[in-house]
C-alpha cells in the first residue's frame, strides 16, 4: 500500500466507534444523498443484476441501506476496524477488507458500485487507477454513484478532513475523469453543504457502456 493508504487505514481504525455513531442515522438528515442512493438502487435493479459493492463502506450503514433497497450488497473497506464493526453491526451482510484499487471481485460482475465520499482521500494523480478498477468490475450497463465534496475552482483542493487529509473536486473535472475511465456520466446533483466545511456536496451517476 502507498503511504497515504497506510495513513488513511490507521486514521479510520482510530475512530471506528465515533464514526459509526455519527452515521448511525443512515442519512436521515441528508435528503439529497438519500434520493441519489435510492435512484441508484432503482437503476441497478433495472439492469437485472442486483449485485452491488459499497466501496469504502466504513461501518456498513449504507451497505445495509442498499440491501434494504433490494440490492445484493457487499461492503469493502481499507480499515480492518471498520470491517470488523460492520460485520458485528450487520451480521447478515458480507464485508471484506480491500483496497478500492484492487477489489476482490471478478471482471464484469457488478450491477452497481456506491462510492459515498470514499474516493476523497485518494490523491488526484492516483484516481485514474482507482476508477479503472471500478470499471473492471462493473458489468456492461452497470452503474457507479460517486459522492464527494465539490469545489468551484479549476483544480482539486486538498483540505484537512477531520479523520485524514482529503480532496474536494470540481464537478466537471471529476466527470471528465469518469469519462476517461470508460464510463458515461449521465446525472449529477450539486447542493449546498450538509456540514460546516463549506464545500458543495456533489453526486455523479455514471454508466458503463
Amino acid at each position: 500500500m502507498t503511504d497515504h493508504q497506510n495513513e488513511t487505514r490507521a486514521a479510520y481504525d482510530g475512530v471506528v466507534a465515533l464514526y459509526a455513531s455519527l452515521f448511525a442515522d443512515r442519512l436521515e438528515g441528508q435528503p439529497f444523498a438519500r434520493a441519489m442512493i435510492g435512484t441508484f438502487a432503482e437503476l441497478v435493479r433495472a439492469t437485472g443484476n442486483p449485485r452491488a459493492a459499497d466501496v469504502g463502506c466504513g461501518p456498513g450503514h449504507l451497505t445495509a441501506m442498499l440491501h434494504e433497497l433490494g440490492l445484493d450488497a457487499s461492503g469493502f473497506d481499507l480499515s480492518p476496524g471498520m470491517v470488523d464493526h460492520a460485520r458485528r453491526a450487520h451480521p447478515a451482510l458480507r464485508f471484506q477488507e480491500a483496497r478500492m484499487e484492487t477489489l476482490p471481485v471478478e471482471d464484469g460482475a457488478l450491477g452497481g458500485i456506491l462510492a459515498h465520499y470514499s474516493m476523497i482521500h485518494t490523491p488526484p494523480e492516483e484516481l485514474p487507477e482507482l476508477l479503472a478498477e471500478q470499471v473492471r468490475v462493473l458489468a456492461p450497463g452497470g452503474l457507479l454513484l460517486v459522492s464527494f465534496f465539490g469545489t468551484d475552482g479549476p483544480e482539486p483542493v486538498r483540505f484537512d478532513h477531520k479523520v485524514t487529509p482529503a480532496y474536494s473536486w470540481p464537478v466537471d473535472l471529476l466527470a471528465a475523469l469518469l469519462a476517461d475511465a470508460g464510463l458515461v456520466p449521465f446525472a449529477r446533483l450539486i447542493h449546498d453543504p450538509a456540514s460546516e466545511r463549506g464545500f458543495l456536496d456533489a453526486h455523479l451517476l455514471a454508466r458503463r457502456p
